[in-house]
């Protein structure tokens, strides 16, 4: 007979992955809204968009944080507070766990930038918040190379579900297409404040 496992024994390692797979569906989610934003859908709802953008940011960023500290109390990794908030210095897995540290760091930069865009100006500001699609793609990366769950099929499901739109838009976005539809995209974001 296989003994159960006590999850209690695992309960930092399952806080920390339960907030790391919030975090980077809170992340993807706001990286869709910034995304349809950007392609000029959905303006009629603009104020409502741009909340709920900033507020599945700020849930993917306290996520984040969760998911590090948890791991603090991991009786596995043991890690240390330098190598959960530095990239390079913890083991396990280090190239994949390093790019989630990477992508934790460059999300607080670029979540911060919305706070201070008209000190920054919205030109250098919107050229800084285009590196958020970075913070997706590192996410991804560690999610299916550190996180213990980047192999599930529930899993890959949340990326692929996620993905498709993310890279679409972005492509939408960034691929040059017609000239009149790009000309209304700066208006639309120009009237947003965006």
């Amino acid at each position: 007979m296989i003994a159960a496992l006590d999850p209690l024994d695992h309960g930092w390692w399952i806080a920390s992955r339960s907030a790391g797979i919030v975090a980077f569906v809170a992340v993807a989610v706001s990286v869709i809204i910034g995304l349809l934003m950007a392609n000029g859908i959905g303006r009629s709802r603009t104020r409502l968009m741009l909340g709920l953008h900033e507020y599945t940011a700020l849930a993917g960023l306290v996520a984040t944080a969760v998911h590090g500290i948890a791991l603090l109390g991991d009786a596995y990794l043991h890690p240390t507070l330098t190598q959960i908030a530095v990239p390079f210095t913890v083991e396990y897995r280090q190239l994949w766990t390093s790019l989630g540290i990477i992508a934790g760091w460059l999300a607080v930069v670029l979540g911060l930038t919305f706070y201070v865009r008209r000190r920054i100006g919205s030109r250098l500001w919107r050229q800084l918040h285009r590196l958020t699609i970075l913070v997706w793609a590192l996410a991804v990366a560690h999610t299916i190379g550190a996180g213990t769950d980047g192999y599930e099929r529930w899993m890959q499901a949340i990326l692929i579900v996620t993905g498709i739109p993310i890279v679409f838009l972005f492509l939408r976005r960034t691929v040059p297409g017609d000239a009149k539809r790009e000309a209304a995209q700066r208006a639309r974001l120009a009237d947003a404040g965006i």
